[in-house]
């Protein structure tokens, strides 16, 4: 593991794609992603991974799901009455955000539609999935003040929410 003991803004392109080798997604062709080393903005495992990486390097990185978005958990994949939704015509694929109970909103999709019933999941969509990242280092750089004192990168320029 590579210490670093003055956190970094990482620039990085990728490429995702899932255990069956499909592509889920790219930054190649876009701006790449940027992100405040220990700020949580990334998963963990790539993060951990990215550590060790400078400028220009490429590398592929193959995280697992419990470092990734996580196990699925079955207690976050619930049947609700149509009645229930705020929505009535809803379909598979469908996402929306729902009270977590905790006074925070949470994001569920749902997966399965019949009659009086509606099946929704709170998990990640990539929940329980083994993720590999084909990384290219763009930039690294040593975090501004004003960065860490912020919690995430700025763009160029300074301040950029």
């Amino acid at each position: 593991m590579v210490v670093n003991l003055n956190p970094r803004v990482v620039s990085f392109h990728y490429t995702l794609t899932n255990a069956k080798g499909e592509k889920l997604e790219s930054s190649f062709g876009n701006e790449p992603l940027m992100f405040l080393e220990g700020s949580g903005q990334i998963i963990p495992g790539l993060e951990e991974a990215i550590k060790a990486l400078k400028t220009g390097d490429k590398k592929t990185i193959t995280v697992p799901a419990a470092e990734a978005y996580g196990e699925v958990e079955p207690e976050m994949v619930v049947e609700v009455p149509k009645e229930k939704l705020p929505k009535k015509d809803v379909a598979v694929g469908d996402q929306f955000h729902a009270d977590a109970g905790d006074g925070h909103a949470q994001v569920v999709h749902v997966t399965k539609v019949t009659e009086t019933h509606v099946t929704i999941d709170g998990n990640h969509p990539l929940a329980g999935q083994d993720l590999t990242f084909e990384v290219e280092i763009d930039s690294t750089r040593e975090a501004t003040q004003e960065e860490l004192s912020h919690g995430h990168a700025h763009g160029p320029g300074g301040h950029n929410h």
